[in-house]
């Protein structure tokens, strides 16, 4: 493992900086390296690494919404709520629904396995969205609008819903059937998740302003805390439905909101944990990536995956009516809202293996939007802010 790592840091140094010269953005010298040294290519990471990727995976999700709570000033959340709450899911369902009616036409498969791609394709990767609205905030970009800040939320929280369907449309093609109580999950997750994530950043508050630690005991205090979060998201699975990553944002919401000094030093924290966050994350999600996949996948599913962003900005769009944006700043909101990644790592080669007949085309297509969208939103969003917002 040693070695692997080595290996994972020279090789996405140099990388970086020639993409550096080059003004493209790092995110895709860090996939590359992964992609280089990954066990469809080099295959010099480690087994025992890539055992545990998913984990790491999360951590650094973890430190993502840490930061991005830490920065969320809740009179700006208030601001721009109902716009935040309706891009959490209608670009969402304007993409699964273009893929569920286009799929079939273009493969050989059956409309739920078309809507089971469809949920795999679907969400949004706030791993290279919030850093980058983080960057915005941090430069003054669209913040009086609140647009960096709307979003973040809606982005986090469009995974959530994407994932409770992907899970609702294998239960149906297991057979046990579709149940609508099963989409209450959705805000009572979030609910709940708010409620823990909060109650959570009071008691740190509060035990933070008695008991004098240093910054760095207390950066480590919270991670622990997040930590258990998701492990508690986990165990609850099938009983009771809790956001572990809702409460992970909201408890860095509540840290800011009651000890801002604070939170504004823990933030300069943990984007220094983001240096190496980053790096390991975006290296195991290339290292999954499998090239032969996207060229077996061919050019018809090249074009699903392009009208299906085109369904997702119209989504934006429709989201966004009403909320005073400029056209041009709603154009940013969906060039903001293509890239996807860490989902797309976690569940596409799940139908696979479940049996799916497809499973292999949806691990494939998948494959393809992380190659495709995550390369297209990140430059995207670095090269197209200074014009539009």
């Amino acid at each position: 493992m040693i070695f692997s790592l080595a290996c994972i840091i020279i090789v996405s140094f140099v990388l970086v900086e020639i993409f550096n010269r080059l003004q493209i953005p790092n995110i895709l010298a860090m996939l590359l390296t992964g992609i280089i040294l990954g066990p469809h290519m080099l295959n010099l990471i480690s087994g025992d690494l890539l055992d545990v990727s998913a984990d790491i995976r999360k951590m650094a999700l973890i430190v993502i919404l840490l930061r991005a709570g830490l920065s969320l000033d809740i009179h700006t959340l208030k601001k721009v709520g109902k716009p935040a709450l309706l891009m959490s899911f209608i670009p969402a369902i304007f993409e699964i629904t273009i893929i569920t009616f286009l799929a079939p036409i273009f493969f050989e498969i059956s409309t739920l396995e078309a809507a089971i791609l469809g949920a795999v394709i679907a969400a949004v990767s706030p791993a290279i969205i919030v850093p980058r609205m983080l960057m915005l905030i941090e430069k003054n970009r669209g913040t009086k609008k609140g647009i960096p800040y709307l979003i973040m939320a809606s982005a986090s929280i469009d995974d959530i819903f994407v994932i409770v369907l992907f899970t609702s449309f294998i239960g149906m093609y297991q057979g046990d059937g579709f149940h609508a109580t099963g989409l209450l999950t959705i805000p009572l997750s979030i609910i709940l998740g708010g409620l823990l994530g909060y109650l959570s950043g009071k008691v740190c508050v509060y035990f933070f302003k008695k008991i004098h630690v240093r910054d760095t005991s207390k950066v480590l205090v919270i991670l622990a805390i997040s930590f258990l979060f998701v492990t508690l998201e986990d165990y609850l699975e099938g009983t009771v439905a809790v956001s572990g990553l809702i409460a992970v944002m909201v408890l860095g919401i509540t840290i800011l909101k009651d000890y801002e000094i604070l939170a504004k030093r823990l933030l300069s924290k943990f984007s220094k944990v983001w240096v190496v966050g980053e790096l390991l994350l975006f290296v195991l999600v290339g290292a999954i990536v499998d090239v032969t996949l996207v060229t077996e996948a061919g050019l018809l599913a090249i074009l699903l995956l392009l009208l299906a962003l085109v369904f997702r900005i119209i989504g934006v769009y429709i989201s966004l009516l009403g909320s005073g944006l400029s056209n041009k700043e709603k154009l940013f909101c969906g060039i903001s809202f293509l890239p996807k990644a860490t989902v797309q790592a976690a569940i596409g080669s799940i139908p696979l293996s479940l049996g799916i007949p497809s499973g292999s085309l949806i691990l494939a297509i998948a494959v393809m939007a992380i190659v495709i969208t995550a390369p297209i939103g990140a430059f995207g969003i670095d090269k197209t802010y200074k014009k539009l917002i």
